[in-house]
């Protein structure tokens, strides 16, 4: 499911127009993306949670030259399911 086809979903399934939902799933991934860049961690309890990590530098190896090189520190995002949404899909 694209996001198109998701913003069509729920619009028929919430009666909302689908320029509405839209808007809406754009200010959810807007706000999302804010907490995160801040550091804070955004959970929908029971069924997702996004939050920030970081991943030190580290030393890694060229596969093709298999000369060593530094990779740089690098702030990432983790996803977790919650347990309501891992129990809808068993």
């Amino acid at each position: 499911m694209n996001r198109s086809e998701l913003v069509a979903a729920v619009a028929a399934e919430t009666g909302h127009t689908q320029a509405a939902v839209n808007g809406v799933l754009d200010a959810m991934f807007t706000v999302v993306t804010g907490e995160l860049k801040k550091g804070t961690k955004v959970t929908i309890p029971g069924w997702i949670a996004f939050e920030r990590t970081h991943r030190a530098a580290r030393t890694g190896r060229n596969p093709q030259t298999g000369a060593t090189i530094q990779i740089a520190a690098a702030n990432s995002v983790k996803v977790s399911a919650g347990s309501k949404l891992k129990a809808s899909v068993k």
